[in-house]
């Protein structure tokens, strides 16, 4: 339950970028954040696209887990752009918190874990790696309130 307030955030916020980003308003400066944005976002919807396998659980799986990373990659966007420390700081706790989740699903379903559950992102400047946070130790699906 407690993945669903930053998902929350992150899909009302990449909402939001949208439609910003449509707006004849939007600043030159902010154009590579809703550019970044507007990918993820797109990756995240294609990715959600499934065809129905006639298990639930699995077809939840398939669609969370691209949600979930859609919600890290906003969530580095706003790290590289955002200005706001509360909002970086929700934004940290979704790149720490969501690929625990992938993972929890993963392993729920009894899939291999990739090497790496997060995407590699490119634009990252490495002098921002300490912006990114590590992912902590996978918890069990059953450990959820």
């Amino acid at each position: 339950m407690r993945f669903l307030v930053p998902l929350s955030l992150a899909v009302t916020l990449g909402a939001m970028a949208a439609a910003y980003a449509a707006s004849p308003s939007a600043s030159s400066t902010e154009a590579p954040f809703l550019a970044e944005n507007q990918a993820a976002m797109e990756k995240m919807m294609k990715g959600m696209k499934i065809k129905p396998s006639g298990d639930v659980d699995r077809d939840f799986a398939a669609m969370m887990i691209p949600h979930h990373q859609g919600a890290v990659d906003m969530a580095q966007a706003e790290l590289r752009y955002g200005h706001n420390e509360q909002l970086r700081r929700i934004a940290q706790e979704i790149i720490a918190e969501q690929p625990q989740e992938i993972t929890a699903m993963r392993q729920a379903l009894g899939q291999s874990l990739p090497r790496s559950v997060a995407s590699p992102d490119r634009s990252v400047d490495p002098s921002a790696s300490s912006q990114r946070a590590t992912p902590m130790p996978m918890m069990n699906m059953q450990q959820r309130p």
